[in-house]
C-alpha cells in the first residue's frame, strides 16, 4: 500500500459525509497507479473507515476510470472483450445469453438452477438457460444454494470481469456480488423504480399500465435498488397478456445488456439512481391472488386475467367446478344482475356482470382439458347457460 493511496483514503474517510462524486475523482487519481492490487487495497482502506460496502465503492473505481488505463490496470489488452459470467434460469433470460454468445463475448461460466421433476412423470428437466447453454457448448454449473461457501470459489475460480444477472431465482450474496473485477448487472422487466421484486410483468399489466421495459442496473444487496444503466421502453396493447409482454421484454433485454456492455467498454456507462420514493413492488404471485373477484369492475378483472396469462393463470368456480381463464375483454356499460352471473352467450364468448360493466371470456380451460375457446366450453356443458354464477 503506497502513502499517497492511505493519504487518500484517510482524506475521504474524514470526510463529514460520503459523496459519489468524490469517490469518482479519487477513482481517476487510483487509477495511475495501473496496478489492480492496489486498488483493491484502496477499496478496502475506504470502505472499512467509512462502513460503506466495498462492491458499491469499487464499483465507482472501475466504472469512473479512463477505459484504456482501467484495461491496463487489470492485465487486460485494451478492446478485449469482457469475461461474463451468467447467471439465469428462465425464458426470459434466455436471448440474452444468445446476444452474449453471438457477440462475441466469452462466457466463462452459466449459472444455472438444477434441474427440478416436471410433468406427469416427474422426470428432472434442465431449466431453459441450462438447455442453452449445452447447445452453445458453454460450461454449466448448478448449485443448489448460491451462498453455500463451496459455490462462492467455484465462481471466483473463473475471475469473470462482469457478472450478467436475468432471472436466476436466486439472492445473491455480498460475497458473490465482490467477485467481478468489473460490475454486476441484471436484467430487470420493468421501467425502475416501479414493480422491484420477481414478478415485475404480471405486475404492470394487472395495473393496465400501457408502458413497460426492462432496466440494466448494477445490482447491490438490496432487492433491484440498484442505479440504472439503460433503459428500454415498450408500449403494452390493451389486449396483450403477459406471455406477449415476456417474451418482447425478453429480447429487449438481449439488446440492452449488449448496448450496456458496449457503454461500460467505452467509459460512457451512466449510473442513474433510482427514486427510491417512487418504488412499488411485485412479490412473487401466489395462489390467492389468481381467483377472480367479479365485484371488481370490469377493466380490472380483464386486466387481472391477462396479466395471469399464460401462467400462473386467473381462476373461477362454477360450482364444484374449477375453470381456468386465459382471455377477456372489458365491456362497457352498465348491468342490473349480480357480479359473477352470466348475462351472454355467443360466438364471441361469454360474457360475465362484473363490479362495474361486463367481462367477455374468451378462451377457458375446464379440468383435464386442454384450453378453448369458451363459446365451444359452453357446447360441451349445456348446463352452463345464461343465469348460472361465477364465483
Amino acid at each position: 500500500m503506497t502513502d499517497e493511496t492511505i493519504q487518500m483514503a484517510a482524506f475521504l474517510s474524514a470526510s463529514i459525509g460520503f459523496d459519489r462524486r468524490l469517490i469518482r475523482f479519487l477513482a481517476v487519481r487510483v487509477f495511475s497507479f495501473q496496478n489492480y492490487d492496489i486498488i483493491r487495497g484502496f477499496v478496502l482502506d475506504v470502505s472499512l473507515s467509512l462502513d460503506i460496502p466495498t462492491l458499491l465503492v469499487s464499483n465507482y473505481l472501475i466504472i469512473s476510470s479512463p477505459s484504456e488505463a482501467h484495461s491496463k490496470s487489470i492485465g487486460m489488452p485494451v478492446n478485449t472483450p469482457f469475461k461474463i459470467l451468467f447467471m439465469g434460469t428462465s425464458d426470459f433470460a434466455v436471448p440474452a445469453l444468445k446476444a452474449l454468445h453471438k457477440a462475441g463475448y466469452p462466457i466463462c461460466l452459466v449459472v444455472t438452477q438444477p434441474d427440478r421433476p416436471a410433468g406427469r412423470g416427474l422426470a428432472l428437466k434442465a431449466s431453459p438457460v441450462k438447455q442453452t447453454a449445452v447447445e452453445l457448448g458453454l460450461n454449466v454449473f448448478q448449485p443448489e444454494k448460491i451462498k453455500f461457501p463451496e459455490s462462492v470459489e467455484m465462481l471466483k475460480s473463473h475471475q469473470p470481469d462482469v457478472t450478467v444477472v436475468a432471472a436466476y431465482g436466486q439472492i445473491l450474496p455480498l460475497a458473490v456480488l465482490q467477485i467481478p473485477k468489473i460490475a454486476n448487472l441484471n436484467i430487470h422487466g420493468s421501467i425502475l423504480p416501479k414493480y422491484r421484486g420477481a414478478a415485475p410483468i404480471h405486475y404492470a399489466v394487472m395495473a393496465g399500465e400501457t408502458e413497460t421495459g426492462v432496466t440494466i442496473m448494477y445490482m447491490g444487496e438490496k432487492m433491484d435498488d440498484g442505479d440504472m444503466l439503460l433503459v428500454k421502453k415498450t408500449p403494452i396493447g390493451p389486449d396483450e397478456s403477459t406471455g406477449d409482454v415476456h417474451d418482447r421484454l425478453a429480447i429487449l433485454g438481449a439488446e440492452g445488456i449488449v448496448e450496456a456492455l458496449a457503454l461500460l467498454a467505452e467509459n460512457k456507462a451512466p449510473r442513474i439512481p433510482q427514486d427510491h420514493s417512487q418504488a412499488t413492488f411485485s412479490p412473487s404471485i401466489k395462489k390467492e391472488k389468481c381467483r377472480v373477484l367479479w365485484s371488481k369492475s370490469a377493466h380490472e378483472v380483464a386486466n387481472q386475467i391477462r396479466g395471469l396469462a399464460p401462467w400462473p393463470v386467473a381462476e373461477t368456480q362454477w360450482g364444484e367446478i374449477s375453470l381456468r381463464l386465459y382471455s377477456a375483454k372489458a365491456l362497457e356499460g352498465t348491468v342490473s344482475t349480480n357480479p359473477g352471473e352470466v348475462v351472454s352467450i355467443s360466438k364471441e364468448g361469454v360474457e360475465v356482470a362484473a363490479g362495474k360493466g361486463k367481462v367477455l371470456l374468451k378462451e377457458i380451460q375446464p379440468p383435464g382439458k386442454k384450453r378453448m375457446g369458451a363459446y365451444e366450453f359452453t357446447l360441451g356443458h349445456p348446463n352452463f347457460k345464461v343465469g348460472e354464477r361465477l364465483s
